[in-house]
């Protein structure tokens, strides 16, 4: 009996992403499944639909989604970086995919962060991105950089200014930020509202 075409036209591909991100969300947590390392077209492209069944347990996408946003709901995203604006776009990806949906002011407020520390710190300064949801259905960004005195400071850009403008935007929207000083660095955060 030939297998049944998907009744979704992206299907396949459907299924595939899915798995890459599990693959990539159970990694977070140090899980490697085994039954996640097979040719997922062939492999479910062998099932009836509605979805192609995922290698795990034989679950169907729905479910592995489901355990997708469990692991994301409750991970953490921690990147050590070097503060440089290469790494920039590759840090908005990461938490792109971290957080699983759009998530454009949590972007612009890592980004806004990072920027500071390189302008203010030093271009290619270690640095820690955390990105977590908290209590209250916000999430928490901080950054973490080795200089303590290097404090930001919201500033009231002119529109003549090139500059000053990014706590500003952070400001704006954020529900809330602040600085936390250390014995060896300081951590800037924030918290957004979870629904932009």
């Amino acid at each position: 009996m030939p297998p049944h075409p998907p009744t979704q036209p992206h299907g396949v591909y459907d299924t595939t992403l899915c798995v890459e991100e599990l693959r990539d969300a159970l990694a977070a947590h140090g899980i490697t499944l085994p039954s996640l390392r097979v040719d997922l077209p062939g492999f479910a492209g062998t099932y009836r639909p509605p979805a192609g069944l995922v290698a795990l347990g034989n679950c169907n996408t729905a479910t592995a989604r489901r355990l997708l946003a469990v692991l994301r709901g409750r991970g953490v995203l921690d990147l050590d970086l070097l503060a440089a604006p290469e790494a920039v776009p590759g840090l908005r990806r990461a938490v792109r995919r971290h957080l699983g949906e759009p998530c454009a002011d949590v972007q612009l407020c890592v980004t806004e962060l990072v920027a500071n520390v390189i302008r203010h710190v030093g271009e290619g300064v270690p640095v820690r991105v955390r990105v977590a949801r908290v209590d209250g259905g916000r999430i928490r960004v901080e950054v973490t950089d080795p200089d303590a005195r290097a404090l930001p400071v919201l500033l009231h850009a002119t529109g003549d200014d090139e500059a000053g403008r990014g706590l500003a935007l952070l400001d704006a929207v954020a529900v809330r930020w602040g600085v936390e000083q250390g014995v060896a660095g300081k951590t800037v955060w924030c918290e957004l509202a979870e629904a932009e």
